[in-house]
């Protein structure tokens, strides 16, 4: 890369091949991402994707400037830390360090808020690499991203999906700006980004400089601090990224049998069809729309476990021959990223008429796709504690029922949108809006802990939705199967354990996501559908009025 001026031996090389090396060969963007997905108008049609950068530091557009300034004086300090690890004269790496920070906040204030672009109509704009040239001429991108995405044929005609163009304009005039005057600044910027992004994979050193700065930014801008990770997980969780082909079809077969996946599909059919009742009984929803639902249901598709092209026998053989693991653990991970990302073009590059998976078969996260309009239960989902086929039923229904009823209610969410439905009684619609956002604004929310009702909305009203249709289902079972198991350690009802386990798994410590999460904090995913639960209070026998007993509820599903 041609080292740095920090530590006095720096070969002046040619920026944008600097940059081609940092994209191609270690997976680091520091003016830009580029990645692969689905075409606007064509989902199965993979297509380069060029968007805003991802910051290393938690900024936002409308923080205080006090705040600002506090998390760019904490970010100095790590940088110059990192400097000094590197071996870099402490003078020089502070003046570097600091021309860093100021590129970052330039960077930072080109970028316009998502919501902005939503109301402009610009949400993506098709052009060609030629077009993105003239738009943005500081970056050779036919270059960069030729080696960024080989084995791909890249030409300068070539579609592009570009999410802010206005942003990628300011950023090249930075660009060529800095290359008139500060060029070497400019290279210190990428090299200190590039270690930024390397230091899961150095030593001790940088690991606790990067604990402590986590630490101090949680304290600025008021979040919870984070509990420690032992550092098995994190070799766990890159073991699974890297060797997922292998793994995946390993971890299926062991965790996720043909008897897991009989009563897991008996779940899900059981949950439908609580569903399609309850829609029936919607005042909000006239009969021609929920004749529309009903089909919606009976057209949707239900993955599990993992997807078919997963469990390929051939991706269980598959030998890595170009993964060279040695003495160092640095070039391992290297090794290992530039592998996944070559195992990622190539997929993209084969023929998938199939939905294509969001996460790992061991992951716990379903999802429903509107584009393919199927619902995905990852096997790692179906698994204790929220699944297991001789749990009480009980259990499954609170925990993976509840996840699932949610994931079902996420087909319907544009009927929530203003003029959504225009079929149905949107006065009725819009008293239970405003019923559940007063109904969540009045949990006390623990010290450190904020969210945006707008944007959690949705998220809101399937939790309460997911868990009184996972309640109707498991009502139904009972009235069906008399004998109900119980767990003989804890003196609880059938209907406590149910109502147990839903809280179980959604009660959950905070992770690094939560910032970037479209759900409530877990405890209001705990206390927001309980309280809007009238049989919870009456079988734990909560006094009128109190928190999770309130003297009014919302019923929008």
């Amino acid at each position: 890369l041609g080292g740095w001026r920090i530590s006095g031996k720096w070969t002046s090389l040619n920026f944008n091949r600097t940059l081609r090396l940092l994209m191609s060969q270690y997976g680091h963007f520091p003016f830009f991402r580029a990645y692969l997905g689905p075409h606007p108008a064509s989902p199965h049609t993979p297509v380069i994707q060029i968007d805003q950068p991802e910051f290393d530091v938690p900024l936002k557009q409308d923080q205080e400037q006090k705040i600002y300034a506090q998390i760019f004086r904490e970010y100095l300090t790590y940088l110059n830390q990192l400097g000094t690890l590197l071996g870099g004269d402490p003078s020089k790496v502070q003046e570097h360090s600091s021309l860093s920070i100021s590129i970052t906040s330039r960077l930072f204030q080109f970028l316009r808020p998502l919501e902005q672009r939503r109301a402009q109509g610009k949400l993506f704009q098709m052009v060609t690499i030629d077009q993105l040239k003239e738009m943005a001429p500081a970056i050779d991108w036919l270059s960069c991203l030729q080696a960024t995405f080989t084995p791909m044929s890249l030409s300068p005609s070539q579609s592009l999906v570009v999410h802010d163009v206005e942003y990628l304009k300011n950023m090249s005039q930075l660009v060529e700006e800095m290359l008139l005057k500060q060029r070497d600044f400019l290279q210190s910027h990428m090299i200190l980004g590039l270690v930024v992004t390397l230091s899961p994979a150095l030593d001790s050193q940088f690991q606790e400089a990067r604990r402590k700065l986590s630490q101090k930014l949680r304290e600025l801008t008021e979040q919870p601090p984070m509990p420690a990770r032992p550092r098995w997980m994190k070799c766990v969780e890159e073991t699974g990224t890297f060797f997922e082909p292998t793994l995946a079809a390993l971890f299926v077969r062991e965790a996720f049998g043909p008897s897991t996946r009989s009563a897991a599909m008996k779940l899900f059919t059981a949950i439908r069809d609580a569903l399609i009742t309850r829609l029936r009984n919607l005042p909000w929803m006239n009969e021609e729309t929920q004749n529309m639902a009903q089909d919606k249901l009976a057209q949707l598709q239900v993955e599990m476990g993992a997807s078919e092209w997963a469990l390929k026998p051939e991706l269980a053989r598959q030998e890595y021959n170009d993964i060279q693991l040695g003495s160092s653990f640095l070039q391992s991970v290297l090794s290992c990223v530039r592998s996944l990302r070559a195992r990622i073009v190539q997929s993209f590059l084969q023929p998938h008429p199939q939905h294509r998976w969001k996460v790992s078969p061991w992951d716990v996260n379903a999802y429903y796709s509107v584009s393919d309009h199927v619902v995905v239960f990852p096997a790692g989902l179906l698994q204790p504690p929220f699944f297991h086929p001789g749990y009480p039923r009980a259990v499954n229904f609170g925990a993976a029922g509840s996840i699932m009823a949610h994931e079902l209610l996420h087909i319907f969410y544009q009927l929530l949108l203003p003029g959504g439905c225009l079929a149905c009684d949107n006065h009725a619609l819009q008293e239970a809006h405003l019923c559940l956002k007063r109904h969540y604004a009045a949990f006390p929310l623990p010290s450190r802990t904020s969210f945006n009702d707008s944007l959690t909305f949705l998220e809101n009203a399937a939790d309460v939705g997911g868990l009184a249709i996972a309640l109707q289902a498991y009502s139904k079972r009972l009235l069906r199967h008399h004998g109900e198991t119980v767990l003989p350690s804890l003196d609880l009802s059938p209907q406590q354990i149910f109502f147990r386990s839903y809280a179980q798994v959604m009660c959950r410590k905070p992770s690094p996501q939560d910032s970037h999460d479209t759900h409530s904090p877990p405890h209001l995913r705990v206390h927001g559908p309980l309280s809007s639960t009238p049989a919870f209070a009456r079988y734990f026998r909560c006094a009128r009025g109190a928190l999770l007993n309130p003297s009014s509820r919302c019923q929008l599903w």
